[in-house]
């Protein structure tokens, strides 16, 4: 469907990303899949025509049709159903309109939003959002040519660029050099520290290579919890990280909170643990969430995003 049969000025988006918010903010406004379809009838009993709700860990935000006012006063709606003030948080959320908003709907599909540029997630997520607001009649004659048009940006910019080589060759690599250092995945057992896209994704890949197990650790339980179902794992909470270091083989860290969650000192100590069994870090997140010095310790070999992507290269 062309682009055009859209009216990109009734098209609006307003939310909360990556660039703007902090996570922790972001992870309680974040509305899990069985909690849209509620959110979305508060919506049409507030007026609002055509809505969905896209909430990722890089964004949580409403694609709809409407002008500011009304796309500002369901935000609004969004926060303080999250239990927050909308006040507090109007400092970190964005707003945009017409041809902007369709180019943005049209970068985010293609996964050039992404903190990870070229994620496999976001696509599915939005088809996701938008089959939940379909199906309770929320997507209409400006939402449903917008995001026909934003799949086939998506389709041309998978075909056409290699973008999407890079988070497929960072996963192969990682399972690579989880396999040089800790032989038999199968018996293994990791920790997902944090709950992003492409952290879940890498650690979906190390199970289809053979890993044994995962626990997730997020900052929010319902979080952790429902990325622990989608892998087929379990699920703690950041209190339990102490107990739960030591029994990791392999930590794959996304939490993002801009400093760092495992220290050196931290590390040590699970390695004292471990009587010296090898641990193999990987930290996802900018800034990191692993102190680099556990690279100088004994028997732990830590991979930034940086030095994954370089192994990634040299093949």
């Amino acid at each position: 469907m062309a682009v055009s049969r859209a009216h990109p000025g009734h098209f609006t988006v307003a939310g909360f990303n990556h660039r703007g918010c902090p996570v922790a903010l972001r992870e309680q406004i974040y509305v899990e899949d069985v909690e849209q379809p509620e959110m979305l009838a508060r919506f049409r009993e507030a007026g609002v025509a055509e809505i969905l709700i896209l909430s990722t860990c890089d964004r949580v935000e409403l694609w709809m049709a409407g002008d500011e006012a009304t796309a500002l006063a369901a935000l609004d709606q969004l926060v303080a159903a999250a239990g927050l003030d909308p006040a507090v948080l109007a400092g970190y959320r964005h707003l945009i309109t017409g041809e902007a908003a369709l180019r943005h709907a049209f970068a985010v599909a293609a996964s050039l939003e992404s903190q990870v540029i070229g994620e496999p997630q976001v696509l599915g997520q939005v088809k996701a959002a938008h089959r939940l607001a379909r199906d309770i009649g929320m997507v209409g004659p400006v939402l449903e040519p917008v995001l026909q048009a934003a799949y086939q940006a998506a389709k041309r910019v998978r075909t056409e660029t290699a973008i999407g080589e890079r988070p497929v060759s960072l996963a192969a690599a990682a399972c690579q050099l989880a396999r040089d250092v800790q032989g038999d995945l199968s018996r293994c057992a990791a920790l997902l520290l944090g709950t992003g896209e492409m952290g879940e994704f890498l650690t979906a890949q190390l199970l289809a290579a053979g890993l044994g197990r995962v626990t997730v650790i997020g900052r929010t339980a319902r979080r952790a919890e429902a990325v622990a179902r989608r892998l087929g794992g379990h699920f703690a909470t950041l209190e339990e990280l102490p107990q739960a270091l030591p029994a990791a083989d392999i930590v794959v860290a996304c939490h993002g909170e801009g400093r760092y969650t495992l220290s050196a000192d931290s590390v040590e100590g699970a390695l004292r643990q471990r009587k010296r069994r090898p641990v193999f870090l990987i930290d996802l997140a900018v800034p990191g969430d692993i102190e680099p010095s556990v690279n100088r310790l004994d028997d732990a070999f830590l991979y930034d995003l940086g030095e994954l992507e370089q192994v990634a290269l040299d093949g």
